[in-house]
């Protein structure tokens, strides 16, 4: 099997860099990848002048190639009238559509079921949904996998407004000859008016409604619409530095506040005296206990709401406070909650920059100094990159 390093060093530029949007970098070495992103991190923080004790660099991924485990592709046509595409939108033309079933960031069997979905729709004469008028029938298809676990998740996103032959696309899905086992076939009908995928309703055609993934020794059960590390191998690594930044857990309080399905606090819990997760999202405060069960951690416990709401029920002090909110950081009346709370240690982890300096930034007028700060290109080829800092309340 060719690795993913291997594979990078005569992969070259991706065969839909002219057309699709979701890569940034594909004509730029990797060299040059990381070091736009580590100088723009240290630009941010200069320009807000956030005063730290170390800036420990950027680490790149341990994969170039073949490293995204879930990705989220939208019907559509190239063109006006033209034939029904399934892939990403086209650069700076939102409501144009390229197929790419030959992109480098994901596993190779997400370029065949691609490819057999669309076929499959495009014989059965399926219309798209068009974002402007509101009508036709297909959305969105979206694939996720396990990568310690070779598990597929095959979700296709309809509307209500047809009828999907879900025998016969199992059947086309069956015959591909794959590397990964499909453990589920779904359809997620979504008559929402706006591009994001919501669940009206589930159905499952075939199989389950999850996949399972292992990562730093503990086993997850991760739902359709839970979220979870894009990169499973570079997250861990993150993941690892984060829990150690964080230093000697022994007898001391966690909260570990948008745990999403408690991946960081059942790691964090492995070495602390408890620790208590905070998610707004159902689904992922529903699998984060089934995984802490599963993995038979009895000191972790989670907590569904807003975080901001969600602290002020809880009666516990916490020693240390572990952040991993979305790219919009946290606003501004949980840093104040979380600044009341006086913990000796805010060890926070961002996959925005600009949020993660504004955040730095109030937190260190209150009284916290980021006394470590380390970037991580998690997302090769694309602008993004994430950030972790450990602060002490002085």
């Amino acid at each position: 099997m060719i690795s993913s390093k291997d594979e990078g060093s005569r992969a070259g530029v991706c065969a839909h860099n002219e057309v699709c949007g979701g890569c940034d970098y594909q004509a730029v070495s990797y060299e040059d990848q990381l070091r736009i992103k580590n100088d723009e991190v240290k630009r941010l923080l200069e320009e807000k002048s956030v005063k730290f004790g170390e800036y420990l660099g950027i680490s790149g991924s341990p994969d170039m190639y073949r490293y995204r485990n879930k990705m989220e592709y939208t019907f559509g046509n190239m063109a006006k009238g033209g034939e029904l595409s399934l892939g990403m939108h086209q650069k700076q033309k939102f409501m144009s559509i390229a197929t790419v079933d030959e992109c480098q960031l994901v596993d190779v069997d997400f370029n065949a079921v691609l490819a057999a979905t669309l076929e499959f729709c495009r014989e059965k004469g399926y219309s798209f949904y068009n974002k402007k008028s509101h009508k036709g029938f297909l959305r969105h298809l979206v694939m996720r996998r396990g990568v310690r676990t070779s598990e597929l998740l095959v979700n296709v996103v309809t509307s209500s407004q047809g009828h999907f032959l879900a025998s016969e696309y199992i059947g086309v899905l069956f015959n591909l000859k794959l590397n990964n086992s499909i453990v589920g076939i779904l359809n997620t009908v979504n008559d929402g008016l706006s591009d994001t995928i919501n669940c009206d309703k589930l159905n499952v055609l075939w199989g389950r409604d999850y996949y399972t993934e292992r990562i730093m020794d503990l086993d997850f059960k991760v739902g359709a619409f839970s979220f979870f590390q894009t990169n499973v191998a570079a997250a861990e690594r993150l993941y690892a530095e984060a829990v150690a930044m964080a230093g000697d857990l022994t007898d001391r309080v966690v909260f570990d506040l948008f745990c999403g399905t408690g991946t960081i606090s059942q790691v964090l819990a492995k070495k602390a005296k408890k620790v208590t997760g905070i998610e707004l999202a159902h689904e992922a405060v529903v699998s984060a206990r089934e995984n802490a069960a599963m993995n038979s951690i009895g000191n972790c416990e989670f907590v569904e709401g807003d975080v901001f709401e969600a602290m002020n029920r809880l009666g516990a002090q916490p020693d240390v406070i572990v952040l991993d909110p979305p790219r919009a950081g946290v606003q501004p009346k949980a840093l104040d909650k979380i600044i009341q709370y006086g913990a000796g240690q805010i060890v926070y982890i961002s996959c925005n920059p600009k949020s993660f300096v504004e955040n730095l930034y109030y937190l260190q007028y209150y009284g916290y100094k980021p006394e470590i700060i380390k970037a991580y290109d998690n997302f090769p080829f694309t602008k993004h990159c994430e950030c972790v800092a450990s602060l002490r309340n002085l």
